[in-house]
């Protein structure tokens, strides 16, 4: 086998190196390196040894470590170009053992096989001499050089995407001298291209199959750059068809996280490829893979920041970051709406309530009477403490009106069932002595005491269906006015402290709703007006229309309620924050049922001051459209 040898400064031309004589390798005056296939070292012959400073005996079957790092590129596009035919003579820099750089001139050639196959490269050295040829290529190199960075730092300064890889294409003709130039994105079998410079808008977005395309070669080859040219390979891929002339494709794979990503190819249909085009398309592919991973991961972080700045803005539970020293960062607006402090209130400041250890829950309550639960979590990396609270003064105020409901509750039944207990022992064992005015009064005591236990557990029947959703009413016109004086001509006998006026005009319209549900309604406001009004005075009951409405209020001259409590007293088990209501006791239910019926018709009941002391609680339903069931 032969190899073709390099040209001019003392090459050599065609010589048989398996057969040749050992002395005309052994006496060349120039270094003759033959490599194999995986560069590694055939014939490292003496004037190699005295040039580098290694013996054959340390070379032979290993790499040689003469190439500087910097200048792998261009090396590797050397060998590319030869591969492909011709060959390749540059000034460059190589190390010597004692690692110092010094200035050859190398001829390399491929080394091939007598029916041409590749089997190899040879690369003959010599020290650099004066070579203005040579000096203007490295000063032209040079030059390119130093506009790669300039044009890397332009393309790493893109953070979209699309941006970095038009950015891409266009430096690839700009460096090259490329007629033009595009990028293709792998997709799985496919290649799409995906930027493009001076060629047509209409390409962008068009696919190939990768199997049967350049960069499939370039990737079965195990290579970073290719090159093709007419007589060598199909260039009439779909993406590139459009191009005029075409004679040449350089292709530099661009891998982003060590997997090919996509590639880069220079389309020449005017100029020729030299190895400085390839040398500078495989380095500018190497930064195109840094870049394009660049810009992914901003966009991804640029989704993901905006994703977590959504979810801390529309979270419900309060969400503060604070830095290293406890300051507050970060303050999303549930934490202003539970706090009443604002971002620019507390950001650079300790936040305005205890914290608990990370990890661990802190209940707590802010002066202004707001409960919340506060957890912390510590972010390891950054020193960080993200503090998350919640709102709990609902859920603590329905636990506390639970305690006090089980209280009073017990409190309320207990004392009929001990009336009960007592006068049912006394008539068991004193029925002979008694009287009959004395048992008849034992007996009524009983039943009065049975209609209070009666009424307790309706009323908490009662609650606990309206709790759960499950009133059913019948819904249908009936006379409101009729039922009100009925309610109150059956009243017990007033005590002498209390009296009651019923104004119900004759003529008011039918309303839409259940006649009993009102009926109980309606009792409980009158037993409540009674209630708290201790002292005694008018209880007033009126009604009139008010617009497509029917307006019923009792009013009373009691204690009142306080402004706070006048929503409170309408939920379960509250009876208002007065310390005078709560000695009037009852398990805070007559209310709540009152409101869970007005509105299961469509009603609203609220309650209201009177300007002379006292209580209007106000009851709205509708007027019927016809005087039978509705529903």
């Amino acid at each position: 086998m032969g190899y073709d040898g390099a040209g001019s400064d003392g090459g050599i031309g065609h010589v048989a190196v398996a057969g040749a004589p050992h002395a005309i390798v052994a006496g060349a005056p120039n270094a003759i390196v033959a490599l194999d296939r995986d560069e590694t070292v055939l014939t490292w012959n003496p004037a190699a040894e005295r040039l580098f400073g290694w013996s054959s005996g340390e070379m032979l079957g290993r790499r040689a470590p003469v190439v500087p790092e910097e200048l792998v590129a261009e090396h590797n596009a050397v060998l590319e170009r030869v591969r492909t035919g011709g060959q390749v003579s540059l000034r460059t820099k190589r190390f010597h053992r004692d690692g110092s750089l010094f200035d050859v001139r190398v001829d390399t050639s491929a080394l091939r096989s007598e029916t041409g196959d590749l089997l190899g490269y040879v690369s003959v050295y010599h020290l650099a001499q004066d070579d203005e040829t040579a000096d203007d290529r490295t000063s032209r190199r040079a030059q390119l050089v130093r506009r790669l960075a300039d044009v890397v730092a332009d393309i790493n300064a893109e953070r979209e995407l699309p941006a970095v890889l038009d950015r891409i294409a266009a430096s690839l003709t700009e460096l090259t001298g490329a007629d033009a130039g595009g990028f293709v994105r792998i997709e799985g079998d496919r290649l799409r291209l995906v930027a493009r410079h001076k060629l047509p808008e209409s390409l962008h977005g068009s696919t190939a199959d990768l199997r049967t395309s350049l960069v499939g070669k370039l990737l079965r080859g195990g290579r970073t750059v290719l090159l093709e040219t007419g007589d060598q390979g199909r260039l009439d891929e779909l993406i590139w068809s459009q191009l005029p002339g075409l004679h040449t494709i350089a292709l530099g794979l661009a891998a982003m996280g060590g997997r090919p990503y996509g590639a880069l190819y220079a389309l020449f249909a005017k100029r020729k490829v030299g190895h400085l085009e390839l040398e500078l398309l495989e380095l500018l592919a190497g930064h195109a893979g840094i870049a394009v991973g660049n810009a992914m991961a901003y966009q991804e972080a640029e989704r993901q920041r905006a994703h977590e700045r959504a979810v801390f803005d529309a979270s419900a539970d309060g969400i503060a970051v604070l830095d290293g020293l406890g300051r507050v960062v970060q303050w999303n607006p549930a934490a202003t709406e539970l706090t009443g402090f604002h971002a620019a209130e507390v950001i650079g400041w300790p936040p305005p309530f205890q914290l608990p250890e990370p990890g661990d829950k802190l209940t707590l309550q802010l002066p202004s009477g707001t409960w919340l639960d506060v957890l912390c979590a510590e972010i390891v990396e950054t020193g960080e403490i993200v503090v998350d609270f919640r709102d709990i003064t609902r859920s603590k105020e329905l636990e506390e009106a639970k305690d006090l409901f089980l209280a009073t509750t017990s409190h309320e039944l207990r004392t009929p069932i001990t009336v009960v207990r007592g006068f049912a022992s006394t008539l068991d064992a004193r029925w002979d002595s008694m009287t009959d005015a004395e048992r008849r009064s034992a007996v009524h005591t009983i039943a009065e005491r049975a209609r209070s236990l009666s009424q307790l557990m309706d009323h908490l029947l009662l609650g606990s269906r309206a709790g759960a959703g499950e009133l059913t009413l019948r819904i249908e016109g009936f006379d409101l006015g009729e039922l009100v004086r009925a309610a109150t001509l059956g009243l017990p006998v007033l005590p002498e402290l209390h009296r009651i006026e019923v104004n119900v005009p004759e003529d008011l319209p039918l309303v839409s709703g259940d006649a009993f549900a009102t009926d109980i309604l309606l009792g409980q406001l009158l037993e409540n007006a009674f209630k708290y009004s201790p002292d005694g005075g008018l209880i007033r009951v009126e009604a009139w229309v008010n617009g497509d409405q029917v307006v019923l209020v009792v009013d009373d001259e009691g204690v009142g309620i306080a402004q706070a409590s006048r929503e409170h007293v309408f939920e379960r088990f509250v009876q208002g924050d007065s310390g005078d209501r709560r000695r009037f006791g009852g398990v805070g239910l007559g209310l709540y049922i009152v409101r869970s019926l007005a509105r299961a018709q469509g009603g609203e009941v609220s309650a209201h001051p009177r300007p002379t002391g006292g209580t209007r609680m106000r009851l709205a339903l509708s007027i019927a459209d016809t005087p039978g069931p509705l529903t």
